[in-house]
Parts: C-alpha cells; sequence; structure tokens
C-alpha cells in the first residue's frame, strides 16, 4: 500500500489551519441578525413594468420586443440589405474599440450635454427618424417623441412616418423636432412636406441622399411586410401568441403614412414609386431656399463627397449607411469618422448613426469627432418592447451607460473627449490598390 502525504487539513495538531480554525469563534444565530439579510425585493404586480426594469442593455430590450412582436414588424426593424453585411460590420466597429483611460481625475459629476444644429441636446444622441413606426408598437412616433421632450434630447420623423408632422409637434411642443426628407419623384410632395415642417416649429430638416432606390431588404419580401399588412397563414399563426399586438393593431386608427397620400405595397414598392434616382445638387438648393432652418445632408459615405459638402455651406453631415439597409458592403461611418472630421470638422458639424448599441458606441463617437449621433434600432426595441415606457428605458440605459464610460475614462464632460480615449482596433483592412 502505498502511503499519502498528509495534506494541509490533515497534518498535525500544529498545522496553522487547524490554529486558523480553533480561534473562529462560533455562536447560534439571533433572529435580529438574520433580518437584514432575509428581505425580500418587493413585487411589481405590473408585468410590463416587470420586463422594463430587468432590461439592463439594448440586447435585453431586443429580446423582448422579439417575443411580444410578429415576425414581419419586428424584422423589419431588426433587418438590413441583402445578406446584412453592412450592419454587422457597423456593429462589429463599435466591439472593435480600445479604451484608454485616464487617472486620478475628479468625475465625481459629468455633464453630457451639448449643442447642436444650433440648439441644446441634455444628451449626444438623439432619436434618429424611423418608417413605419406604428406597425412596430401603435404609440409610434408619438412615444419616441414624446420620450425625447422628457429626456431633453432631438426627435427625428421620417418621410415615411406613421405620424403626422403636426402631432409629432403636439407630442414634443417645447422640445426639438427634426424632420428627414426624401426628395419625391413628384417634387411638390417634398417642396409642401419642407414647408410644412418649417410651419410646425421643426428646427433642423435631414435631407436625405442613399436612397435614390429602395435596397433589397428581402426580410421584408419574405415576410410580405406592406402597408396595409399582407395576411398569410404564417403571419396568422406568428401572432396568435401575441395577441396584445393585434387588440393595438385593430383597435386604433388605420395605419398609414401620415406624410403621404400613396401607402399601398411593400416598403421596397413604396420607395421605388416615390424615390427620384434623379435626384441631385439642384434639388439640394432648392431645399436650402424652402427651408429656414438647419439643413443638415444625410447618408454621406465619402470623404471626398463630405468636402463638397462642406464647400456648398450646409450646416452638417449624418456620416450613415441607413442602417445597413440600403447598398450592402457600404462603407463604415464609425470608420469613416477620423478622417472626415480632419478635412471638413472646422467647417460643419459631423455626426453619426448605424449600429449604436450601447452608449459606449456613443462616447467613441464624440471622441473620435463626432458632434451627435442618432439611434435608430435601439429606440425601435424600446418601443415594441413597451411603448413609450419602453422608449424612456432605451434612453436611460443609453444614459447610464454614457455616464458611466465617461466617468470609467474620467472625463467630466464631452468636450474633453478625444481621439486618445480611443483606439479603433483594425479587422478590416483595405489591400493596396
Amino acid at each position: 500500500m502505498t502511503e499519502q502525504t498528509p495534506g494541509p487539513d490533515t497534518a498535525g495538531p500544529d498545522n496553522p489551519v487547524r490554529q486558523a480554525r480553533r480561534r473562529v469563534q462560533r455562536r447560534v444565530p439571533k433572529p435580529k441578525d438574520l433580518a437584514p439579510l432575509m428581505q425580500f425585493k418587493k413585487f411589481d404586480f405590473n408585468a410590463s413594468r416587470r420586463r422594463l426594469a430587468a432590461a439592463l442593455t439594448i440586447e435585453d430590450l431586443r429580446s423582448i420586443a422579439k417575443r411580444r412582436t410578429p415576425k414581419a414588424a419586428y424584422d423589419y426593424t431588426e433587418g438590413a440589405a441583402e445578406a446584412e453585411i453592412s450592419l454587422a460590420r457597423a456593429r462589429q466597429a463599435f466591439q472593435d474599440v480600445e479604451f484608454n483611460p485616464s487617472i486620478l481625475r475628479d468625475v465625481s459629476e459629468v455633464d453630457t450635454s451639448c449643442e447642436i444644429f444650433g440648439g441644446p441636446s441634455a444628451l449626444p444622441f438623439g432619436i434618429a427618424p424611423t418608417g413605419f413606426t406604428r406597425l412596430m408598437q401603435t404609440e409610434g412616433e408619438t412615444a419616441g417623441a414624446s420620450a425625447a421632450a422628457a429626456a431633453g434630447i432631438p426627435f427625428c420623423l421620417s418621410t415615411l412616418g406613421t405620424t403626422s408632422i403636426e402631432d409629432v409637434r403636439a407630442a414634443n411642443p417645447e422640445g426639438r423636432n427634426f424632420f428627414q426628407l426624401y426628395v419625391m419623384k413628384d417634387r411638390q410632395i417634398s417642396y409642401d412636406l419642407t414647408e410644412r415642417a418649417a410651419a410646425a416649429g421643426f428646427d433642423t430638416l435631414l435631407f436625405t441622399v442613399d436612397t435614390p432606390v429602395a435596397g433589397a431588404r428581402l426580410r421584408d419580401k419574405r415576410n410580405g411586410f406592406s402597408i396595409p399588412p399582407a395576411l398569410t397563414l404564417g403571419t396568422i399563426v406568428n401572432a396568435i401568441p401575441r395577441p396584445w399586438w393585434w387588440y393595438d393593431f385593430l383597435t386604433t386608427p388605420p395605419l398609414e403614412f401620415a406624410s403621404l397620400s400613396s401607402t399601398g405595397g411593400t416598403v421596397g414598392e413604396l420607395l421605388d414609386k416615390a424615390m427620384d434616382p434623379s435626384i441631385n445638387f439642384e434639388d439640394l438648393n432648392t431645399i436650402r431656399e424652402l427651408f429656414p432652418g438647419k439643413l443638415v445632408v444625410k447618408g454621406v459615405q465619402t470623404v471626398e463627397d463630405a468636402k463638397k459638402l462642406a464647400g456648398l455651406g450646409v450646416d452638417g453631415i449624418v456620416l450613415s449607411n441607413h442602417g445597413g439597409r440600403q447598398l450592402d458592403r457600404a462603407p463604415v461611418p464609425f470608420h469613416l469618422l477620423p478622417e472626415v472630421v480632419r478635412e471638413v470638422g472646422h467647417d460643419l458639424e459631423v455626426t453619426l448613426d448605424t449600429g449604436i448599441m450601447n452608449g459606449a458606441d456613443i462616447v467613441a463617437s464624440v471622441a473620435l469627432g463626432a458632434k451627435f449621433t442618432f439611434v435608430g434600432r435601439a429606440y425601435l426595441y424600446g418601443l415594441m418592447a413597451g411603448g413609450r415606457p419602453g422608449v424612456d428605458r432605451a434612453i436611460q440605459i443609453l444614459t447610464d451607460q454614457v455616464v458611466r464610460t465617461m466617468k470609467l475614462l474620467e472625463v467630466s464632460s464631452l468636450e474633453e473627449l478625444s481621439p486618445r480615449h480611443v483606439t479603433q482596433l483594425q479587422r478590416l483592412v483595405p489591400r493596396s490598390r
């Protein structure tokens, strides 16, 4: 038989472990000592409030949204064009960020406010323009605009929005409203929308230039996504476990584009009918003459175009590939940001969208020179998860992440953020031409 060497627990009486155990004083616990350890969390009988309170990230809201929304509506938000490579790359770009924090700086208080397009925002992000919004959840743009008002951030209404310009203004009467404009084949429609937005007090117009025709949004085609919704056996089966969505849909006003008169067809069909591939710089000049507020060009994807727009005197640009919903394999806006800011940052305000899912993404963008960012899907996940309270929750999650990231970087204001705080790790490196 092999003799085993005693371990520390089986050694002789002078073993340090045994001596330490003998020195520990033990007693029978008293009820008054146990009471502080036995406190249970107060139960909230409101199921929606419980769900939203348990959501700690935008991904959590995304999971709730997927469970509560019919597939066609959810996929319209979730999906992108073709193989959805542009969207995946945009999100990956933010994941490929390395932060470089400072140390020993007072960050007991941080200031997240900024000035953008001639006015204030309490945070360095606003709500991006989204189409078909009331199909995601019946409160639609009203929930987004009122939540933006409460948070002190801008709200942007899409030409393909499902709430009118005037109703958005009513939901956000004291806050900042932007309008996103498509140039239509019937130019008078675009001109009328521009004048309506100005009359309603919208202070900024986002002139969108990346949609001469619709991108190939394959999820929408496969789901038969349209206004009005096209019912199939599959959509009905998918809707059975989501009766609340159908109740809201059937007991609220009919779904239609609040700013347009023609509403029939899929997203791609509607865009192809309405958009004009002949859009050019003359259209930009015309809209500039019609709109008295700030004019921002949305959908810029090259440094060369950014420089040209700076020379034309626009107030700002949005680096955007339309959330990956137009040209698949388009440039990643976050990758473009540093060079665009170097070239035109002194001449116009550079902003950013596409792929933002965390407040850290927003902080990284500001550090690399973006004056502001826009969130689309993150807002819609909150809307689908819980209507107006869900949008409030999405904004709060992003706000908490922005503040925490700033404190951990040890900067007390957005102005203190700089490129030295961020390293863009390289995953996609172009081959030399």
